[in-house]
């Protein structure tokens, strides 16, 4: 079984920076495509980034691109995700997300586990 934890989420001013992490237990962390997603109150759980199982390969919600980096490190099974330039309406729950043996995705149907979400607020 695959668990995923988030951390580094918190409050900050906008044009802040936040870096999220996901911690992945279980064998085989380099199999997995890894996503982020966020949802904010009222609103459908939308993506955010998706890395290849070997971080060579990207994409990014157009809302993000420029701002956000998503990163991996396979020898401490984690993803990252970097947000610099933080706006208010970046206000939402994160969430990584999972999928074995896949291309990236950024379909949120496509991702098999996920983790239990960590609250991001920016706001002065």
């Amino acid at each position: 079984q695959v668990q995923l934890v988030e951390s580094g989420g918190g409050l900050v001013q906008p044009g802040g920076s936040l870096r999220l992490s996901c911690a992945v237990s279980g064998r085989s962390f380099s199999l997995y495509t890894m996503g982020w997603f966020r949802q904010a109150p009222g609103k459908v759980r939308e993506f955010v980034a998706t890395i290849s199982r070997n971080g060579g390969n990207t994409d990014y919600a157009d809302s993000v691109k420029g701002r956000f980096t998503i990163s991996r490190d396979n020898a401490k099974n984690t993803v990252y995700l970097q947000m610099n330039s933080l706006k208010p309406e970046d206000t939402a729950e994160y969430y990584c997300a999972a999928r074995f043996l896949s291309a990236i995705i950024t379909d949120r149907g496509e991702y098999t586990y996920w983790g239990q979400g960590t609250q991001v607020t920016v706001s002065s």
